[in-house]
């Protein structure tokens, strides 16, 4: 067997294993457990380029603020109903199941269809501010390749929607 053979049966290889591993739910990675509202704050970024929060500005030195920063979400005068809304969006889309619902948070997890990666996505609600501030981070990996910001995105396009 020539060198280009056996890098190609090792690539192919890892790959196999990778699906495999995604298909019976090995990929998951474990719920944070400091997930949720601290005073006011929701989690910080992740330090790898896989996630997205309107609060990234809220954590001046943090390595990923410039990428993860994405806008929150316009609560207009009736904040409760928007949170509905946006719970109503999360409940219709495939591959998210929602966690935990308060009166101002609401927190889902999101699985990937091929792999099965789950990204943990927060939503608190500033009643104060009539802002929905929002968190959509990947547990496992380095880069999501825009997953969440695009998600995140997808979740504020239908619900700008009248």
């Amino acid at each position: 067997m020539n060198v280009i053979a056996v890098v190609l049966v090792i690539v192919l290889g890892g790959a196999a294993v990778t699906v495999v591993a995604g298909r019976l739910g090995m990929l998951e990675g474990r719920t944070p457990r400091d997930l949720g509202t601290k005073e006011g704050r929701l989690k910080p970024p992740s330090l790898s380029p896989n996630s997205v929060s309107s609060q990234a500005n809220l954590y001046p030195n943090h390595p990923q603020r410039n990428f993860a920063t994405i806008a929150a979400f316009d609560a207009g005068q009736d904040a409760q109903a928007s949170l509905q809304k946006i719970e109503g969006i999360l409940q219709k889309m495939d591959g998210v199941r929602i966690v935990e619902r308060q009166s101002e948070y609401l927190y889902a997890q999101c699985q990937t269809p091929h792999m099965r990666f789950t990204d943990d996505l927060e939503f608190w609600l500033d009643s104060a501010n009539h802002t929905i501030h929002v968190r959509s981070a990947s547990r496992l990996g380095l880069r999501d390749f825009g997953a969440n910001r695009k998600r995140v995105e997808q979740i504020r396009a239908a619900y700008l929607l009248p």
